[in-house]
């Protein structure tokens, strides 16, 4: 996810097909480290023990693990439990039973990016969490379904506030979801919350990283001192989902689903 501000100062970046195909090597990637990973989560594990897992994997790919090093953030995976919004950094934490934990993963593969994030259920948790959970997927999903040609890309950030506020939550502003290929983020920024109609006209050949990020309570949020964990303001639960996707003439294809 990207850090809010105003405008890029580049074009946006339509793909070919086969430069398509070759993101969608990069998304499968990502898919399958996600894959992995979730299966690992369960009480007791730490966030280190899961951040080594997807490095192991990613590499064992001959991919590299997009994040580390990314503007110096020291991880693979970014691991953000409960309150955390994003950006959690893996440490000897170990999640219980009862979290709620976001997993983001990106991966760099003969040139070009993929990105995901999922929120997973500890255990057994809270009906509110597990609510929670539900409509920030849910709202990804109302996200994907506008990503079609010739649309604006506010109807995608509009789709997924609506769905998020119809539920009594809050989508996060601070951070947005961004243009993907080449570059891990590439213009154009996408909100999780705007008026329909808005933006840029949507065009084949665009790849999004989408990822609402959605919070219990208000939609504020603080940035702790190790300059990347984001938290509520509140410290409400928080959740994350994210799929790259593909707009295409026969519509959004999404490359960061097995």
């Amino acid at each position: 996810m990207l850090l809010a501000t105003r405008y890029f100062k580049t074009l946006i970046i339509l793909k070919s097909q086969d430069e398509i195909k070759r993101i969608a090597e990069a998304c499968r990637i990502v898919a399958e480290a996600l894959d992995g990973v979730r299966e690992m989560v369960s009480p007791g594990i730490s966030t280190r023990e899961l951040d080594s897992f997807a490095e192991s994997f990613i590499r064992s790919k001959k991919a590299r693990p997009a994040f580390k090093g990314y503007r110096g953030y020291p991880a693979s995976l970014c691991t953000s439990i409960n309150e955390q919004v994003v950006h959690g950094i893996p440490s000897l934490t170990r999640v219980k039973e009862g979290d709620i934990i976001s997993l983001d993963v990106g991966v760099h593969y003969r040139g070009f990016y993929g990105d995901a994030a999922v929120t997973l259920p500890v255990g057994r948790v809270s009906e509110k969490a597990r609510r929670l959970l539900t409509v920030t997927e849910e709202s990804l999903y109302s996200g994907l379904k506008k990503a079609v040609v010739d649309n604006r890309l506010s109807d995608i950030s509009c789709a997924i506030q609506g769905h998020v506020e119809a539920a009594g939550f809050s989508v996060v502003r601070s951070f947005v979801g961004h243009g993907i290929g080449r570059e891990l983020h590439e213009e154009p920024q996408v909100p999780n919350y705007g008026r329909p109609g808005e933006g840029v006209v949507l065009m084949g050949g665009m790849t999004l990283a989408i990822e609402p990020m959605v919070n219990a309570g208000g939609w504020e949020v603080d940035v702790l001192e190790d300059g990347w964990t984001a938290v509520t303001k509140d410290r409400s639960l928080s959740a994350h989902f994210e799929h790259t996707v593909a707009i295409t003439a026969e519509g959004p294809k999404t490359l960061t689903k097995l």
